[in-house]
């Protein structure tokens, strides 16, 4: 069982870096232009929608409320850690 565990955590840790190089290209492309202020009042605006969709939207199917709570909470974590770890790139 651990080998499949070491094996689900390496397939959740590549997807998670996958993500989050797509995004942080996309994002540097879309709001680089405004400078450094408007890019993280975007990236701002980005997280605050996204834990409030999160929360607000997202229902899952075949699960007790627990998990619902559990997913929800480590989604919007997921959410404020990538988000956060951008940088305005002056480049």
């Amino acid at each position: 069982m651990a080998e499949n565990t070491g094996e689900l955590q390496a397939i959740n840790t590549a997807w998670q870096i996958a993500i989050q190089e797509i995004l942080r290209m996309v994002i540097r492309d879309v709001y680089h232009v405004g400078g450094e202020v408007a890019f993280m009042n975007h990236i701002k605006r980005i997280e605050e929608a996204a834990v409030d969709g999160i929360y607000t939207d997202l229902r899952l199917r075949g699960t007790d409320d627990w998990t619902e709570v559990l997913v929800k909470e480590k989604a919007s974590n997921f959410v404020t850690t990538l988000l956060t770890s951008f940088t305005f790139d002056r480049a």
